[in-house]
């Protein structure tokens, strides 16, 4: 190409704003899982890098034949702050301002982690949890939903009650939704989801901190009804929490099948 001639943008037909004659709006159109980096606000005041998954869509009226791909990567790239409840209402905003449309959806995946203190030993190592950012826009009113999948350790209390010695254990996922009035860490979240369990898991333990898991785990057992139950409990009592899901499964040590619980509540209904 010839830089002394460049091509200026607007003598370039624009193909995706032309007119449509079908007459048929489509629901959703934009971009999906692509990989991008990005930093999360912590509740210490520090952000996070991590890398995640996103999807970007908006509605497209039925007189238009397409989309602006590019501008999606555009909005993403532009985006200087740390991620937070309150930078990701923007990305909402400025995503359906910049495409021109009145509704449209975001959802971001991505690994969050967190630094974890052995009971005894005080070792310290991370552990990760699945955390997905999902929102809609409508007509400038967003809605905004969290989701954490949170693991822990779950002790049987049937295994306990019938056996001379030990019980079996396993390792189970605690999954919560929730949509929120109020702005929420996601640590903290995470930390009320974990005090529901058996006990809580870590990235290394020594072994006094094995010891002082597995006899927390073997003093606390829980069915999955329990757990489940327990964690609804607690964000039943979180004014902050307008609606919520919660489900628990646990990948059984003895059986080759999980069990499985969940409850759902809508404390407040989106107006």
């Amino acid at each position: 190409m010839d830089n002394a001639n460049p091509i200026n943008d607007s003598f370039i037909a624009d193909v995706q704003g032309s007119p449509d004659a079908r007459n048929i709006a489509i629901d959703k159109v934009g971009i999906k899982d692509i990989r991008h980096p990005l930093n999360i606000c912590q509740r210490d005041g520090k952000s996070q890098p991590t890398v995640a998954t996103v999807n970007m869509y908006v509605v497209l009226p039925h007189h238009v034949k397409g989309t602006h791909m590019s501008r999606f990567i555009d909005i993403l790239s532009e985006e200087p702050d740390a991620l937070s409840l309150t930078t990701f209402k923007q990305l909402l905003v400025d995503m359906c301002k910049r495409l021109q449309a009145e509704q449209g959806y975001v959802e971001i995946r991505f690994p969050f982690f967190i630094k974890k203190t052995a009971p005894v030993s005080g070792v310290s190592s991370v552990v990760d949890y699945d955390v997905t950012l999902s929102g809609s826009i409508s007509k400038g009113k967003t809605d905004i939903g969290i989701n954490i999948v949170v693991p822990v350790t779950s002790l049987c209390p049937c295994s306990k009650a019938i056996s001379d010695y030990g019980a079996h254990n396993q390792r189970s996922h605690i999954t919560l939704s929730v949509r929120a009035n109020a702005f929420v860490w996601l640590e903290e979240l995470i930390e009320k989801v974990e005090q529901q369990a058996s006990s809580e898991v870590y990235g290394s333990l020594k072994r006094s901190d094995e010891k002082f898991v597995t006899e927390k785990a073997y003093d606390n057992p829980k069915f999955v009804e329990d757990v489940v139950r327990d964690v609804a409990a607690v964000f039943d009592q979180d004014e902050r929490i307008e609606a919520f899901t919660v489900s628990v499964e646990n990948f059984e040590s003895i059986h080759n099948h999980s069990a499985f619980a969940q409850i759902s509540r809508v404390k407040r209904e989106v107006v």
